[in-house]
This record gives C-alpha cells, structure tokens and sequence, in this order.
C-alpha cells in the first residue's frame, strides 16, 4: 500500500495545509536522482527489494522502470482520458512478477516479465480507494468507498466481499502469499484479516480516521495510522502494540510506508515531500529529509508515493514531483 495508494489531489490537498505548519528536517540531498515523469506523476510504488519502479503520468502512461540501471523495461496504457479516471494507484508484488494498476473505476493486472497485460476490470456499485497484488499476480485486494474490501482470485474469478467496515476505506495492504489482508477506513478501525475465510484476526482501534496501513512483508509487523496524532507498529503474532510513533507536530500524515528487511527500521513518507526513519522497538525518529519538488511548481510541494530500503543505509524514494531518488541513511 504502498503508496501513492490514496489519490493524488486527496494528498496533495492535505500536503499545502501541513507545509506550513511541518518542522523542516535538514538539507540532506539525494545521492543519485531520475526522472521518470516529466511533468510530475499522479502514482508510483517502489519494489520492496528496491529493483523495479513503476509510474502513472498523464504523458508517459504506466512506466516500469529497472532501478538498478534506470532503465525502462515497459510502457504500459490504461484509459487516463479525464480527471476522473486517471491511474492513481499502484502496487508492485512482493517478488516483482506483476504489477497491479488502478483508476477509480477500473484496475489492470501487468506482467513485468514479458510486458504483457493479464486482465482489466471494471469495479461495480463504488469507487475504488487503494490496492494490493499478491506474489505471482495470484491474489488482488481492492479497497473501496461504500466500505467493502474485496479479495479477487484472477485464475478462477473467486470474490470475497470483507464488510467489517462501515465507512470509507482509506488504506489496504496483504501479505505477499495473498492470505492476509490489512485494511483501515473512516470508522476509526483497522482490521488483519484473513482472506479465505473474511474472519477478522486482530481489530486496531483509533481516535480518528485510519489513514494509512501497512504490512511488514516478512510477517512480522503491522503499520496502522490515523488523521490527527497516533501511528502505531503491531506485532502480527499476538497482536498487541509494539511501538508508537514518537512526533511533537501537531499531526503527521503518511503517504507511504515500509519496514526494513532486518525488522529493525521504518521508514515513511508525507504529502509535504517529508521522509522519516524510525527505530520500530522505540518509535524514536531517527533522521528526515525531504525529496525534490517539481522546478516548476510553487509552493515547492510533493506527495512521497513510495519508500523502500536498498539495503541497511540506503534509501529509494518516488513522488509526484517525477523524481525516483536514492538517499543515504544518517546513522
């Protein structure tokens, strides 16, 4: 859930009233920059590993991008002829074998392989709000506005309607072997789900709307944010609270979020180009930074769509600014 998996003018909306108010992290600049959009991008997602990324920009279509070489592999198009069906969110599974890519109406499952589309789908009765793709293309998660989560198996046609919601859902995530799924929405609720069943695992209590969710994709945490001031990590095993986020600003909105591989670090992203480290065992931030703005744009704004670690001291960020960057870890 990656990121970018809310919509673009939602974020950015959220991204003018908090630059105001955000503290300003320090000077850091990228090691290295791309440009993979040239006026900007409405959704990205970063691979866990740090190997592919994958756009959507009015120009450009859906681009899959080697970010090793910074080559790109795939140009794929899905209808963006107006406002309201524009590819707003994309998620890119756990072992890169597909990607899944999203409008409001409709959403599209991508070979990144061959290059090769492997179904495009039409969603019935609400908009859709956020995504997820299983290892292998396997399983998809659609999050919608009428409050339903559905678990769509592609090969066979088997749906699973989750209705533990009953507002607006926000954010989806799902384990990579697609078995269990994390949702939040507008009833202050964050629900670990099992997928074959529908049967609720764990429920996560907030004070305010869930914003963002997130699976640690080894298994082990889980990621739950709300609209004013609590995110939280939870132990996947037992349930119960590992850790809160540690900020004094009066609210902090996440975008994008990710766990290292060693389990050790979070990392997140902001609708106001803010990037942040964080100890999971404490909570304490451990460095910011903030990504490059579009030259064009002012204010100098961008959504972080996507994070993802490299490796234990390096950093991958994609926003709406077009920009795929590599940072280095303050130690």
């Amino acid at each position: 859930m990656r990121v970018g998996k809310s919509t673009f003018l939602t974020l950015f909306a959220v991204a003018s009233l908090l630059l105001l108010s955000a503290c300003q992290p320090s000077g850091q600049q990228p090691l290295q920059k791309w440009q993979h959009a040239i006026e900007g991008a409405y959704a990205a997602d970063i691979a866990n590993d740090g190997k592919l990324s994958a756009s959507s920009s009015i120009h450009h279509g859906i681009s899959l991008w080697d970010l090793e070489k910074n080559a790109l592999l795939f140009q794929w198009s899905q209808q963006q002829d107006s406002a309201d069906n524009l590819v707003l969110a994309i998620d890119i599974a756990d072992n890169n074998s597909h990607v899944l890519t999203a409008s409001r109406e409709n959403f599209a499952l991508w070979n990144a392989t061959s290059g090769q589309s492997e179904g495009y789908w039409r969603v019935r009765e609400s908009s859709i709000r956020d995504i997820a793709v299983a290892n292998d293309g396997r399983f998809i998660l659609i999050g919608k506005g009428n409050g339903t989560v559905v678990h769509v198996t592609p090969a066979t046609g088997r749906r699973l309607e989750f209705l533990g919601h009953s507002e607006k859902i926000n954010s989806v995530d799902m384990l990579p072997n697609g078995r269990i799924a994390l949702s939040g929405g507008n009833d202050f609720v964050a629900y670990l789900w099992d997928t074959q069943s529908g049967q609720v695992i764990y429920r996560f209590n907030h004070p305010s709307r869930v914003t963002k969710v997130a699976l640690d994709h080894h298994g082990r945490y889980a990621f739950t944010a709300d609209s004013k001031k609590q995110a939280h990590i939870w132990d996947l095993k037992t349930g119960k609270l590992v850790s809160s986020l540690k900020y004094t600003n009066r609210q902090e909105v996440f975008s994008s979020v990710q766990f290292s591989k060693d389990g050790q670090l979070l990392v997140t992203g902001a609708p106001t180009r803010k990037v942040s480290v964080w100890d999971i065992s404490s909570g304490e931030r451990r460095s910011s930074f903030r990504v490059s703005p579009r030259d064009d744009i002012r204010p100098a704004g961008a959504v972080v769509y996507s994070v993802a670690f490299r490796d234990n001291s390096h950093i991958l960020t994609q926003s709406s600014s077009g920009y795929a960057e590599l940072w280095q870890i303050n130690q």
